[in-house]
């Protein structure tokens, strides 16, 4: 499952969600409220999207660059992403008034991609940024209270485009909204 000590007692005080609870309820509560450990996973074929779907990224011109207060800045090609060691979570996300998708998805845990860049000690926030101006910024100080991947996989299948392809923000207790897709940029300040 995943669960470190600190999700699981985090966990203890949201709304435990029982299997089968209502999708229509669903997607109009708030995701860092609930707990949805015994949500049923729901098939990728009837997972929402909402934002841009068409983005298109050549692979082979790709980085993924982590910058800012960082001692090692990072340019990794999607190739030298699949390298790093996955995490495959299962997180909710839910849009809110439109959809919520209960999925599994696997990635790069931001935290260790953090602690290749060698974070200064006066950093406070790391800004997950993708294109069109579309990004979220995170407290530092959160990072080991959330489940947060950079997932370029989900349910099993490579993320498909519309979804976010190469990379999409796993955000845990976050709206849709701050789940950032297309991911090319990472910047701590």
């Amino acid at each position: 499952m995943g669960w470190s000590f600190v999700s699981i007692i985090w966990a203890k005080t949201k709304q435990l969600l029982p299997k089968g609870f209502s999708k229509n309820q669903l997607k109009d509560m708030n995701p860092s409220e609930i707990d949805s450990r015994n949500l049923e996973i729901d098939p990728l074929n009837q997972f929402g999207t909402m934002g841009p779907t068409d983005v298109a990224v050549d692979l082979k011109s790709y980085r993924l660059k982590v910058t800012g207060k960082v001692g090692r800045p990072l340019s990794l090609s999607y190739d030298e992403i699949l390298k790093y060691p996955s995490s495959t979570e299962t997180v909710l996300l839910i849009c809110p008034g439109f959809f919520s998708n209960n999925g599994r998805w696997t990635g790069v845990n931001l935290k260790s991609l953090l602690q290749e860049a060698q974070v200064k000690k006066e950093a406070q926030y790391v800004d997950i940024n993708g294109p069109h101006g579309k990004g979220v910024r995170i407290p530092l100080k959160t990072i080991n209270q959330r489940r947060i991947l950079l997932a370029y996989r989900v349910n099993g299948e490579t993320l498909p485009q519309k979804h976010g392809y190469p990379l999409r923000l796993v955000y845990e207790d976050a709206y849709g909204y701050d789940w950032v897709k297309y991911i090319n940029e990472i910047i701590v300040s």
